[in-house]
């Protein structure tokens, strides 16, 4: 009786961690907490282009800011739940997320949630650019402190769970974190 006491309080205390590292452990995220996934690791390759080392990495300021030149947005090769995809990353090549229950004049990761989730911030008076041409339009919006970039009305995140370029461990998270592409928000025909 006593062992089975001990295991379910375990199993609470896990469940609780699992949604606390989620989200950063605030209510006010927005993430919820049902619906969790395994998150899968997804092979990326990133696309060389020009400036910074060739291989999308460079061309950024530190932290999750863009440069002066205004490129704050790469692509790179990733297969994510086996199928082939060209994703946006930050300018240091970092995987660029979107959440679900964001809009394209509100977000809805604030607080602990975007300590998990950092917001890719443009520090430029002009618009944010690509290193390649898109098919869709970036934008800025007022949001987590400064100026959020969005693509195709959605606003950009980096995970905390990826610690280096071309990983892509936030995909499905919650049943609302996806990796961005360069077809999001695009109608298919």
């Amino acid at each position: 009786m006593r062992l089975r006491k001990y295991t379910l309080l375990y199993s609470m205390v896990f469940v609780l961690l699992l949604f606390l590292a989620a989200c950063g452990g605030t209510a006010n995220s927005g993430n919820g907490s049902n619906g969790y996934t395994t998150p899968q690791s997804n092979a990326v390759t990133p696309t060389p282009t020009t400036g910074g080392d060739g291989y999308g990495y460079g061309n950024g300021s530190g932290g999750n800011s863009g440069g002066t030149s205004g490129v704050v947005i790469k692509t790179a090769s990733a297969t994510i739940e086996s199928k082939a995809a060209t994703i946006l990353t930050d300018a240091k090549g970092m995987t660029l997320y979107y959440f679900t229950p964001d809009t394209a004049s509100k977000v809805a990761c604030t607080g602990g949630c975007a300590q998990s989730w950092p917001p890719l911030l443009y520090s430029g008076s002009d618009t944010p650019q690509a290193s390649s041409k898109l098919s869709g339009q970036l934008a800025t919006l007022d949001a987590n402190g400064g100026k959020q970039v969005v693509y195709n009305g959605h606003p950009l995140y980096t995970y905390s769970g990826d610690s280096a370029g071309g990983q892509t461990n936030g995909q499905g998270i919650g049943g609302k974190w996806f990796v961005a592409t360069i077809d999001l928000g695009q109608n298919k025909a």
